[in-house]
């Protein structure tokens, strides 16, 4: 049986389990405040290239969306998404829960485009009972997108210049941005996030981190005394150095682009072979998540013997299943899958 589910499935990338146990008995200050954060922080900022950026580190990505998006918004605020947009669909209303609105937007390939936020966003205002209405208050995009993705910098830098005339935060998922910094077609670099988005993520959990995800603002003072929001938020580790020490560890040396280009590589190789036997894709691949569209007897058959995610059922007797590569993923594990799909 090969797994190929998702890109979390393993633990961490071995120099981060190395460094974690030769400071194991370190004694440190706790929640963040010290050297090996200090040091990440450092890192991070140079490599945004804003050396005056803020830094702070979660432990997942629903905490940190969710976190994020109620410090950001007022009352009675909503956010901006798209109807497929992680936020909407996969964190169990955790941005309802902390009483602000999903206003989701269509998708188009799982991006939002600017000019339909903008129109949204005047209409809104237009309407003459608009202050008894959720206000549009942020907009919130991920890179990659949940079906795997990329922004273009030139829709990047559209729906930041919609923002900025509407005077809202432009708020980036990067839970999996590694994957999408690496890619093979992107013309978005790191800096270019940093330039064009009010606040971001870059994500660990799924690009070699045991946990943890990097919350970036790139102009300090966004959100005033974000650390007091994130404590009573529940999620400031009081073992804050594990955060920092893995951080640490994946920006030095350029580590954190060097594997999720494996992992980009480790997905060409599975497109191809797929391609070579015939496969369907539900949508163009262009990072390390795959969307292939299985007859469904077909779907049953492979689902015995490979373990891949159900993305979507189809009304045309199809399903829709993802096939995730990580920094992990193996090249034997890949001929393995390979191997497994020629004998449909």
């Amino acid at each position: 049986m090969q797994y190929f589910k998702s890109d979390y499935m393993e633990g961490a990338h071995p120099l981060i389990l190395e460094r974690l146990c030769q400071t194991n008995m370190e004694k440190t200050s706790g929640y963040g405040t010290d050297e090996y954060c200090a040091s990440a922080r450092r890192k991070i900022a140079e490599a945004c290239g804003c050396p005056q950026a803020e830094v702070h580190f979660m432990v997942g990505g629903t905490q940190t969306n969710a976190t994020v998006i109620t410090a950001l918004l007022r009352p009675y605020e909503g956010v901006i998404a798209a109807e497929t947009g992680h936020i909407n669909q996969h964190e169990a209303g955790a941005v309802e829960a902390g009483g602000h609105k999903v206003l989701a937007l269509p998708h188009h390939e799982g991006k939002l485009d600017a000019e339909e936020v903008d129109r949204y966003v005047t209409a809104f205002y237009q309407d003459p009972s608009w202050d008894h209405m959720v206000a549009p208050g942020m907009v919130y995009i991920s890179h990659p997108t949940e079906y795997g993705t990329l922004y273009t910098l030139d829709e990047l830098k559209a729906l930041s210049a919609v923002c900025r005339k509407h005077k809202i935060p432009l708020f980036l998922d990067g839970a999996r941005l590694g994957y999408g910094l690496a890619a093979r077609d992107t013309d978005v670099t790191l800096k270019d996030i940093a330039s064009l988005c009010d606040i971001f993520y870059i994500g660990g959990t799924k690009v070699g981190a045991l946990f943890g995800e990097a919350v970036v603002i790139p102009q300090p003072g966004l959100i005033r005394q974000f650390d007091t929001i994130v404590k009573q938020r529940g999620v400031l580790l009081a073992k804050g150095r594990l955060l920092g020490l893995q951080f640490d560890t994946l920006f030095t040396d350029g580590l954190y682009l060097k594997i999720a280009r494996h992992a980009i590589d480790m997905a060409d190789r599975i497109v191809e072979g797929l391609k070579v036997n015939g496969y369907t894709f539900y949508i163009r691949p262009q990072s390390n998540q795959l969307f292939v569209q299985l007859e469904n007897s077909l779907y049953e058959k492979l689902a015995q013997r490979i373990g891949f995610e159900v993305w979507e059922k189809r009304a045309d007797g199809t399903t829709v299943v993802r096939i995730a590569t990580s920094w992990a993923t193996r090249e034997e594990d890949v001929a393995e899958l390979l191997e497994e799909l020629k004998n449909k």
